[in-house]
């Protein structure tokens, strides 16, 4: 769970910091959506967590 969220920021960070070349140059755009996806996928683990 708390993996997820942090891979998602991980991605967002590095689309941004290499400039748009990582993690996928072809996605574009779309890596900011890849990101908040795998992020919030993680969030969505936390309602399941007792």
């Amino acid at each position: 769970m708390f993996g997820l969220m942090i891979l998602g920021l991980i991605w967002i960070i590095t689309y941004y910091i290499s400039q748009t070349m990582l993690p996928l140059a072809i996605a574009g755009g779309w890596n900011i959506v890849i990101g908040f996806g795998i992020a919030m996928v993680g969030f969505f683990m936390t309602t399941r967590w007792r």
